[in-house]
């Protein structure tokens, strides 16, 4: 990494890379997910404990993918005003086949939204800061449409999930990540600080990612019991929890 990509966090790629890469992906995302469906779906449920869903909240779920984190929400809140946004067309089509009611929104760059200032009560971003072309406008975006009293529950793989990852792509195969860099937490910490969001939790989970049920639970006790040390940074998948400040 050069000295100009590490001060601006920019990366080598465009969002509209990523856009066709989950474009090419779109018809067998579902599947794919299915298969890892308990680690798949435990950003939804650790989400929600972070949320703090009370009646008249506005949410952005971005990026939406399926659009599966609004069932979560809306078991949790059956009023609450969810607004999905997404920027693979092809992955909008997969969600309108199987939850036609959500209400999605397709967006063409995470550094420009096109939402209004001070529009969402809470922020999900699930998975998608090691996508981004642009993190530091992506964060600074969120922070604008957001109310000043907003929450940010943000997750993404850390540097450390590279390695695993590509084992598991070669042996499983799997929709792949597409363009991406996973970030030590460290990084997002500092990109956090950059655009106005001020760190409430961070949380490593997921240190056993396969293998039967009770050694996933195993995985958990031991990185629930080693927060803020090396362990934590092996844990597939790091929660951010952020209000503005």
């Amino acid at each position: 990494m050069n000295r100009r990509r590490k001060d601006s966090h920019r990366q080598s790629w465009l969002d509209k890379d990523v856009e066709a890469h989950w474009d090419s992906v779109a018809d067998i995302y579902i599947r794919e997910n299915n298969k890892v469906k308990n680690v798949h779906d435990q950003r939804f449920r650790e989400t929600i404990d972070y949320l703090n869903l009370q009646d008249g909240l506005k949410i952005l779920n971005i990026t939406s993918r399926d659009c599966e984190a609004d069932d979560y929400i809306r078991k949790k809140m059956p009023d609450a005003e969810v607004v999905n946004a997404e920027i693979s067309e092809g992955l909008i089509q997969e969600a309108r086949k199987i939850r036609p009611n959500v209400k999605q929104v397709k967006i063409s760059t995470y550094s420009t939204l096109p939402f209004s200032d001070d529009e969402f009560h809470r922020v999900v971003s699930l998975e998608t800061l090691e996508h981004v072309a642009d993190p530091i406008a992506f964060l600074s975006e969120l922070h604008r449409v957001s109310t000043p009293d907003a929450l940010l529950v943000l997750s993404c793989p850390p540097a450390t999930s590279e390695i695993p990852y590509r084992i598991y792509t070669t042996l499983f195969g799997g929709h792949g990540e597409g363009p991406h860099r996973f970030l030590p937490s460290k990084e997002v910490k500092v990109m956090l600080e950059k655009t106005g969001w001020e760190l409430l939790l961070h949380k490593g989970t997921i240190l056993f990612p396969v293998g039967p049920i009770c050694v996933q639970q195993f995985g958990e006790k031991i990185i629930t019991k080693f927060q803020q040390t090396f362990i934590s940074e092996f844990g597939i998948r790091q929660f951010y929890v952020c209000k503005k400040y």
